[in-house]
């Protein structure tokens, strides 16, 4: 449940967004248990079902939902206090570029970055070719960078 949770965190960018899309999933996973088979990896089968689920959730509300968060009014008091409000700063750029992924590069993004899945497990687990996670994974990657670049270099017009 907590890695459900984390995931479903890192699609919608909101706790609780997030729970209500567990709650969908859970309700969906109970009325379709017979679809489970025995022997195959329930994890698996319930990422697909989050997923689907917010897929679905984005697809009604025909509108996506991006959360920014501020960073905080207060100026570090002291030189010590610097690295940790730069670190929180570009955390927060992270998940704000994260939000802005295409959903599906964003799944395999969380599954392989932040869960430490496999690519194999990733392609499973998502029913997708071995190359799309491959594909997807590089192209968010790329679209982060890029985006990390603007945001430590915002006077730079060259990108990184």
């Amino acid at each position: 449940m907590p890695r459900l949770r984390r995931f479903a965190c890192a699609l919608t960018g909101s706790a609780e967004e997030a729970d209500d899309v567990l709650q969908g999933a859970f309700e969906k996973a109970i009325k379709n248990q017979k679809l489970w088979q025995k022997g195959t990896r329930l994890d698996s089968w319930m990422y697909r079902i989050v997923q689907n689920y917010f897929l679905n959730t984005i697809r009604d509300r025909k509108t996506r939902v991006k959360y920014h968060e501020r960073a905080g009014d207060e100026m570090p008091s002291s030189v010590d206090e610097r690295p940790q409000l730069e670190a929180r700063l570009t955390l927060q750029a992270v998940q704000i570029e994260m939000q802005g992924l295409d959903p599906d590069q964003r799944a395999v993004m969380e599954l392989i970055c932040i869960e430490g899945h496999s690519y194999s497990e990733v392609a499973q687990i998502l029913d997708i070719p071995m190359g799309t996670v491959t594909s997807r994974l590089a192209r968010g990657r790329t679209a982060l960078k890029k985006a990390l670049y603007n945001f430590n270099n915002p006077l730079d017009g060259n990108e990184g």
